[in-house]
C-alpha cells in the first residue's frame, strides 16, 4: 500500500497539489484522474520521488519516502516498475533485450537467468515469438505489451503507469488493461494508472481518484461512479451524449 498523508505541492507560489489524503491498495489498479492540469501528473511524480512535496508524507508499506537516506530510496525504486506513456524502448535493442534491461542494470543474477526471467515476462505478455524483433517491427500495441513485461521483470512491488493507453486504437486499449489488471491482481502489486481512459475508468478503475485543480475531489470506485453525485466529476466522466447514455443504462440495471 501507497498512502499519500496531506501531500503540498507549489511551483513559483503556485498550489499544485493542495492538501492530498489518498490510499493506493495492494492488488488492485488505483486510477488518478483529471482535468489536463489539474495536478495528476505532479502527483505521481511526487509517489515515485521525481518531485518533493513542500509538506506531507509519502508512506510506502508504512515506510516515508522523504524521511529516507539516499541508500533507502535507490533500495525502494528497485521495488518500483514503470510503464511510460511512449513505451520508451530502446530501438538499438531487441524485446527481450530491452525487458533484460532492468535485470542487467539491477540483478545479480547469471546471464542465463536473467534471459529466462526476460522470456518468461514476455510469455506473460503473449509476446514470447516476439524477443528477436525490434521496437521498430512491432505495432504501438505490441510495444507496450513490451513495456510491461520490462516493468515487471524485476518483481515490483509497486507498478506505475503514465497513461498507458495513449495513441492505441479502442480494442488495443481493452487488452492493455486487462494485462495490468491481471498483472495486478497475480502479484497483489499495488498499481497506480494516470489517465484520460473512461474505458479504463469503467473496465479497471478498483480505486479512483479524482482530482479537480490540484484538491481531491472524490474518491470510489467505477461502480460507485454511476451513482456519484458530485457535480464536477459527472461532468468530467459523463462528458459526452453517449456516457450520459451508458451512465443511465447503468444506473437503469442496478
Amino acid at each position: 500500500m501507497i498512502k499519500l498523508e496531506s501531500i503540498y505541492k507549489s511551483f513559483e507560489g503556485r498550489t499544485v497539489l493542495d492538501d492530498i489524503n489518498f490510499s493506493f491498495e495492494d492488488g488492485k489498479t488505483n486510477l488518478i484522474i483529471g482535468q489536463s492540469g489539474s495536478g495528476k501528473t505532479v502527483l505521481i511524480k511526487c509517489i515515485v520521488g521525481l518531485l518533493t512535496p513542500e509538506k506531507g508524507h509519502i508512506l510506502y508499506d508504512g515506510r516515508d519516502f522523504n524521511a529516507m537516506d539516499k541508500k533507502e530510496k535507490k533500495a525502494l525504486r528497485r521495488e518500483m516498475g514503470m510503464i511510460f506513456q511512449s513505451a520508451a524502448l530502446f530501438d538499438s535493442l531487441s524485446v527481450l533485450e530491452n525487458v533484460m534491461f532492468p535485470l542487467d542494470m539491477f540483478s545479480n543474477d547469471t546471464y542465463r537467468d536473467r534471459v529466462k526471467r526476460a522470456q518468461f515476462c514476455l510469455d506473460r505478455v503473449n509476446l514470447t515469438d516476439a524477443q528477436n524483433k525490434y521496437p521498430g517491427e512491432i505495432s504501438g500495441g505490441m510495444q507496450k505489451r513490451v513495456a510491461i513485461a520490462r516493468a515487471i521483470a524485476l518483481q515490483p512491488k509497486y507498478l506505475f503507469c503514465d497513461e498507458p493507453n495513449s495513441g492505441l486504437d479502442p480494442k488495443t486499449s481493452l487488452v492493455i488493461d486487462a494485462l495490468i489488471h491481471d498483472i495486478t491482481t497475480e502479484y497483489n502489486m499495488t498499481t497506480i494508472i494516470n489517465t484520460h481512459d473512461m474505458n479504463s475508468v469503467m473496465g479497471i478503475g478498483d480505486s479512483i481518484l479524482y482530482i479537480y485543480q490540484g484538491h481531491k475531489e472524490w474518491e470510489g470506485t467505477k461502480n460507485d461512479v454511476f451513482t456519484a453525485t458530485n457535480e464536477r466529476l459527472n461532468n468530467f466522466i459523463f462528458a459526452s451524449d453517449l456516457l450520459r447514455k451508458v451512465k443511465d443504462e447503468g444506473l437503469k440495471q442496478r
